[in-house]
């Protein structure tokens, strides 16, 4: 049977040898495009998690506030992800992913103007040098001439509000976005590439997608190194150092690059045919025109087509509770749901917890999460589908694999409950939620006649091993200053340090938590939790798809997806921001009301 090939641009010859002179007629190309858009795509949606510690330190946002603007993006994604993937093959699928990634770009930008909107970060108008005649020390002549708080407030609320406003819709649109790319690319490769090859392509691209999550925190690594303000002040202006607890890193700047990629990535789905040649495997003739085939295939769409709408409304009532009513399905369901509960809350807060367990800077733990956490889970789920395929793992096989990866997490998991720091003894004049009373002492009486700004932080280390919220509030009188180097040495003749045979002196900065030497261990037995509990990633789904009914299994995906959002995706980050901000000892202060945490108990916050 001989037909001829519709006016595509593609050569005459045999089918073995057909070859079309349009690049961007082959569904290899479009395998190609679309793990760089999917990279590109989980490339700006993880960003925002690799800097969230860094937006609510800039912006003075609790850890509540940014769970729910990590889990925002889920909300859009929800509402839409079913209807688009059932009416998903009757739309020019590439134009509208390319329309998807343009929307997806357009989120990243609006998600870094408030750098732009808000000015130049001030962090309290208090660190020493000689521009500022040394205001953060105990000065009891010193007057007040600050604005009234209500004022201060006033203009502080509209400005957190633009800021938040702006974020929310970034990550509204970001959501929006990302309906149609996975869906859509997948169904146009499984659609057009031989039988054959279908499952290869598709493996490709969940193997480089699988990087983007990886690269965003290495990527936010990197853009953390450089001062918030590296556009707005020169070098010799930047007082601060990344060690420094006050430190803000250019979290916008990654949200740029990012989006840029994205850009770049959505151009070629407006050049890819809303239909294409069906690629035939090179050692095999079709035993049927391909054309033909889709030409019937058509017609076959066609006539549903006529009926979408209102049978999809009948139909997914019922298909919906035959799915829910299969107890292995919901099961699986369910023990997913507990999982990624899990995964999705670590990703957004492991690197603060990193990063006040144990004094390190942000851009090192999101490089430790990057370079080990992520590609351990990306090594575990690559494990368990060479597992499956290598053995045929039966059902029965598959949930014992799936027990057995989560009981070893659990294993390597549970001691990471006692590995950690004891919260560092610290003083302050204003301590809430106080939990034991030989962490902290209260400076209130012995900086009294210091006259210190109440929003003051910038802490010291003192001789006797407490750290004070600032060297006025230490009662520090002196300071060291190396004039050439614009930086400060010592502080002195501090009133508030009094323990015998100690020395009344202090030195810039945390004292931390002294105990750098186990993070080591505590990122090797993360690392094996992580990847063993990935193992059971593969084999689950298999478990959900192979107990449903085989003419309901691409709806019971869209359903599972659905309840792994609504229980999981969507109230993950929220509830453990509400966990983490439990456990704050001292909220810093910005015109009278509550901003971001400066201490935590952090053996509470280890073990909740």
């Amino acid at each position: 049977m001989t037909a001829a090939y519709p006016k595509n641009n593609c050569e005459g010859g045999t089918r073995q040898t057909t070859r079309c002179s349009n690049p961007f007629n082959n569904i290899k190309v479009f395998v190609i495009c679309h793990g760089l858009l999917q990279f590109s795509q989980l490339l700006l949606s993880g960003y925002l998690k690799s800097s969230i510690s860094t937006i609510e330190k800039r912006f003075g946002l609790s850890s509540q506030t940014s769970g729910i603007l990590a889990s925002f993006n889920e909300i859009g994604n929800t509402v839409l992800i079913v209807f688009v993937s059932y009416f998903g093959s009757r739309v020019h699928r590439p134009r509208f992913i390319g329309c998807g990634a343009l929307i997806v770009c357009a989120s990243g930008f609006i998600m870094c103007l408030p750098h732009f909107i808000m000015g130049p970060y001030e962090y309290d108008k208090s660190v020493a040098n000689v521009y500022n005649n040394f205001t953060d020390i105990c000065t009891p002549s010193r007057e007040n001439h600050s604005i009234s708080n209500y004022q201060c407030l006033t203009n502080a609320k509209k400005d957190i509000g633009n800021v938040l406003s702006l974020l929310f819709m970034g990550q509204i649109l970001l959501g929006i976005g990302g309906v149609p790319i996975q869906p859509f690319g997948i169904s146009y490769i499984d659609d057009f590439a031989s039988k054959r090859n279908s499952p290869l392509y598709i493996g490709i691209l969940f193997a480089v997608t699988l990087f983007g999550p990886s690269i965003a925190f290495i990527l936010g690594s990197a853009m953390l190194r450089y001062y918030v303000d590296i556009d707005k002040m020169t070098a010799d202006e930047i007082l601060l150092t990344p060690k420094d607890p006050r430190w803000i890193g250019a979290w916008w700047l990654g949200f740029i690059v990012a989006s840029s990629i994205v850009a770049i990535s959505s151009i070629p789905y407006f050049l890819f045919p809303k239909e294409m040649p069906k690629e035939v495997s090179g050692d095999k003739v079709e035993k049927a025109d391909p054309i033909l085939i889709k030409e019937a295939g058509e017609k076959t769409e066609a006539n549903e087509c006529q009926q979408t709408l209102s049978q999809f409304i009948k139909v997914f009532p019922r298909v919906l509770f035959r799915t829910v009513k299969n107890p292995v399905y919901m099961l699986v369901v369910l023990a997913q749901a507990n999982l990624s509960l899990v995964a999705c809350s670590l990703a957004t807060f492991l690197a603060k917890f990193l990063e006040r367990q144990f004094s390190i800077t942000a851009s090192l733990a999101n490089l430790m999460l990057g370079s080990v956490n992520i590609p351990g889970a990306m090594a575990g789920v690559i494990l368990g589908g060479v597992i499956m395929k290598r053995f045929q793992l039966s059902l029965k096989q598959c949930s014992a694999m799936c027990v057995i990866g989560v009981v070893l997490c659990i294993f390597f998991s549970f001691p990471l409950i006692f590995l950690g720091c004891s919260t560092q003894k610290f003083a302050s004049p204003h301590v809430e939620n106080l939990g034991s009373s030989d962490i902290w002492q209260n400076v209130t009486a012995c900086s009294t006649r210091c006259n210190c700004v109440d929003t003051a932080f910038n802490p010291i280390c003192g001789a006797d091993g407490i750290e004070y919220i600032s060297p006025c509030y230490a009662g520090c009188e002196r300071v060291d200053f190396e004039y050439k180097e614009n930086q400060v040495l010592n502080y002195s003749e501090c009133s508030c340090i009094t323990l015998p045979g100690i020395s009344k002196s202090a030195t810039p900065g945390s004292c931390g938590t002294r105990c750098y030497h186990l993070f080591l261990p505590f990122m090797v037995l993360s690392f094996l939790g992580i990847t063993l509990v990935s193992i059971s990633q593969t084999p689950s789904f298999m478990l959900a798809l192979r107990n449903v009914n085989p003419a309901d299994k691409s709806l019971a995906i869209g359903i599972q997806f659905m309840l792994l959002r609504i229980l999981a995706w969507l109230p993950g980050p929220v509830m453990l921001g509400s966990v983490i901000d439990s456990t704050c000892i001292v909220w810093g202060k910005k015109c009278g009301a509550k901003a971001s945490c400066q201490y935590y108990n952090t053996d509470l916050l280890r073990q909740r």
